[in-house]
C-alpha cells in the first residue's frame, strides 16, 4: 500500500482529539442513518429540519439557567414536534406549512437569546458544530444516545415501517399510530441532541436526510436501505474527519459535501434508478 495513502489514515489517529472525533463521527453516522431511512419514507425530511433548528432556544436557556444543555435541547424540540402537531390538527394550514412557521419561529426567538444572553460557552458552535471539539464526556453522551435510539428502532423496527409506509393499514391491523408518531418524533429529537455538539444545529439536517436518500436511490428492500444508508453516512462521516484533519478545514461540511457527493453519485449512476441509467 501507498506510505501516502497510510499515512492518511494513520497520522491522525496519532492525535487524541482526532480519536474522539472519530469516534464520535461513527456514532453519529450510525444513529442518523438508521432515521434517516424512516424520515425519506415518511416524507419527514423537513420535520428533520424543524427540530433541529427549534432546540436553539432550549440550549440557550438552558445555559442560563446552569442545566443540561442535551436536557434543554430535548425539550425544546420535542415542543416544536407537539405544537407542529396541535396546530395541524386544529387549524386548515398543511403540516409543512405549519413545520416552516414553528421552525423559523423557534429559530429566530434563539438567535435573538443568543444575542442577549452573556455567558462563556461557545454558543456558536451549537449552530455549526465543534467535531475536532468534542471531549471522551461529549463523545460518552453520544454514544449513550445514539445506542437507546438504535436499540428501539431495533426493536420496534417493522412496525416503524409500516407506519412510515402506510400509516392507514398500520392503524388497521390495530397499531398504536399515534404513539409510533410521537415515539419517532421522541427518537428523532434524541438523535439531534446527540449530534449537536459535533456537527451542529444547520448541518445535522443533511446527516439526517443525504443518506437515506441515497440508499433509496440504489434499493428496494428495506433492509438493505438500512445497510447501505449506514455505509454511507459512517463511511462519509470518517472519510470527511480525515480530510478535514489534512486540509485544515472545518469538519461538520467536508462530512456532508462527501455525503452529497456520494447521493450524487448515486443519483446519476444507482443501476436501476439512476439518471444516465434511465437515459439508456
Amino acid at each position: 500500500m501507498d506510505s501516502s495513502l497510510v499515512d492518511f489514515f494513520v497520522t491522525p489517529l496519532s492525535y487524541g482529539f482526532m480519536q474522539r472525533a472519530l469516534i464520535a463521527a461513527m456514532l453519529i453516522g450510525a444513529v442518523c442513518s438508521v432515521l434517516s431511512c424512516y424520515l425519506v419514507l415518511r416524507g419527514w425530511s423537513l420535520m428533520g429540519d424543524a427540530i433541529s433548528h427549534a432546540v436553539l432556544p432550549g440550549i440557550v436557556v438552558a445555559v442560563v439557567t446552569g442545566l443540561p444543555i442535551a436536557l434543554g435541547a430535548f425539550a425544546s424540540g420535542l415542543s416544536c414536534a407537539l405544537l407542529t402537531g396541535y396546530l395541524k390538527e386544529n387549524s386548515r394550514v398543511k403540516e409543512d406549512t405549519v413545520m416552516g412557521i414553528v421552525f423559523s419561529g423557534m429559530f429566530g426567538l434563539g438567535l435573538v437569546l443568543m444575542t442577549k444572553v452573556e455567558t462563556d460557552q461557545h454558543l456558536m458552535h451549537i449552530l455549526f458544530g465543534n467535531m475536532l471539539g468534542v471531549t471522551w464526556r461529549d463523545v460518552i453522551e453520544t454514544g449513550l444516545i445514539a445506542g437507546v435510539t438504535l436499540l428501539v428502532v431495533m426493536a420496534k423496527w417493522r412496525d416503524l415501517l409500516l407506519y412510515c409506509f402506510d400509516p392507514q393499514h398500520a392503524r388497521a391491523i390495530g397499531l398504536p399510530v399515534r404513539l409510533i408518531h410521537y415515539g419517532l418524533l421522541v427518537l428523532l429529537a434524541l438523535t439531534i441532541v446527540a449530534a449537536l455538539k459535533a456537527v451542529g444545529v444547520i448541518l445535522v439536517v443533511a446527516m439526517l436526510v443525504t443518506p437515506g436518500a441515497t440508499a433509496y436511490l440504489l434499493t428496494d428492500r428495506f433492509e438493505r436501505m438500512l445497510v447501505l444508508s449506514a455505509a454511507v453516512a459512517v463511511g462519509s462521516s470518517v472519510l470527511g474527519t480525515l480530510v478535514s484533519f489534512h486540509i485544515d478545514g472545518a469538519t461538520g461540511p467536508s462530512i456532508v459535501l462527501i455525503q452529497a457527493a456520494v447521493f450524487l453519485a448515486a443519483f446519476l449512476f444507482a443501476p436501476r434508478n439512476g439518471l444516465l441509467r434511465r437515459a439508456h
